[in-house]
């Protein structure tokens, strides 16, 4: 059974920095779309990052150049690096799987998806 559970979540200070972390098991990774989303007060998610299978990346506007998505398929794990956080970046993040080419920063592309874990970034 495939199961996804996303940790490295925390409170921070405006420019502080955090590591997500998203565990996958019962499956092979590495065939694997993985994606971040972050879930502000509110309806909807907002794709923050993907890495496709072969290790293509893509980032939404307003955290380029400030996180990074890596994948560690040996070790069935995908990181999400996030420096010079703010405020707006205040949120449950949460990790989303997909077989197949590419990857989305669209919620509905992906079919399986992982508890959130909460950041909180402070003024």
């Amino acid at each position: 059974q495939l199961r996804l559970a996303a940790s490295g979540g925390g409170s921070v200070q405006t420019g502080g920095s955090l590591r997500l972390s998203c565990q996958v098991s019962g499956s092979v990774m590495s065939l694997y779309a993985v994606g971040w989303f972050r879930q502000a007060p509110g309806p909807g998610r907002e794709g923050i990052s993907c890495i496709s299978h072969s290790n293509e990346r893509n980032y939404a506007d307003s955290v380029k150049g400030r996180f990074t998505i890596s994948r560690d398929n040996a070790k069935n794990i995908v990181f999400l690096q996030m420096l010079d956080l703010k405020p707006e970046d205040t949120g449950a993040y949460y990790c989303a799987f997909q077989y197949g080419s590419g990857c989305s920063l669209s919620e509905r592309w992906y079919s399986d998806w992982g508890q959130g874990t909460q950041v909180f970034v402070s003024p």
